[in-house]
């Protein structure tokens, strides 16, 4: 697979990506973020939340066998050491080649900082209105303990904040911060900085939605990442 522009100088320890997606219709893959099923593991439930993982393969997409996810508590202080089930993304979200294009861009990063060819793909809808604030990151400033990240945002409509933040390591100012707007893929290596998307808020009296896919490489599936 050919790198994009962005990969053939990237230093996985050093650097932070943020492209771009021409081409990608927005529309056709926004509109598979009005079924997602609610996060039952938050209360609110103001996120809404699917997850697939794959294998890239030549180019493909293979779509594994359904499982669970799993971070520890070093990762993640608020879910962490609990396994997590989400239902699949739906299959024609993953036959649209805009999705198909995102995911492999994601990939030609994983090529350069980890030797893994698996891919978590997390579909994720935060929803704010009058009465309930929407948070992307409840578990606050943190790492999710894979080799690369990428956040694509696909949707932001009625809402102000959210925005992206990089860091070195906790207590110091970020290195990034940004509002990712739609059509915009950041990618970093997660054992080089942490992360952290502030909450969003409405700007009219309708509810406010933020939609976005998370790619984990490797993903964080259950039984090999599950305590002992």
């Amino acid at each position: 697979m050919s790198f994009s522009l962005k990969t053939q100088t990237f230093n996985c320890i050093t650097d932070y990506a943020l492209e771009t997606i021409n081409e990608i219709n927005l529309d056709r893959l926004n509109r598979f973020f009005n079924n997602l099923p609610v996060d039952p593991y938050l209360k609110g439930n103001y996120r809404f939340r699917r997850l697939s993982n794959f294998i890239v393969s030549s180019k493909s997409l293979v779509k594994l066998p359904h499982n669970c996810l799993f971070q520890s508590k070093e990762y993640n202080p608020l879910l962490g050491d609990v396994v997590r089930e989400f239902e699949e993304l739906d299959e024609e979200t993953i036959e649209l080649e805009d999705f198909k294009k995102i995911v492999l861009e994601f990939f030609t990063f994983c090529q350069l900082c980890s030797t893994a060819n698996e891919i978590g793909v997390h579909q994720i809808r935060t929803t704010t209105s009058a009465r309930q604030i929407g948070n992307p990151a409840p578990e606050g400033i943190h790492r999710d303990g894979v080799d690369l990240v990428g956040i694509f945002c696909v949707n932001r409509e009625g809402i102000e904040g959210g925005e992206t933040y990089l860091y070195k390591d906790k207590n110091s100012s970020p290195v990034f911060q940004k509002i990712l707007n739609p059509g915009e893929l950041l990618v970093f290596d997660d054992r080089q900085f942490f992360h952290y998307t502030a909450p969003i808020k409405p700007t009219t009296e309708q509810q406010g939605v933020r939609d976005v896919f998370v790619f984990t490489c490797p993903g964080l599936i259950a039984n090999r990442n599950e305590k002992n």
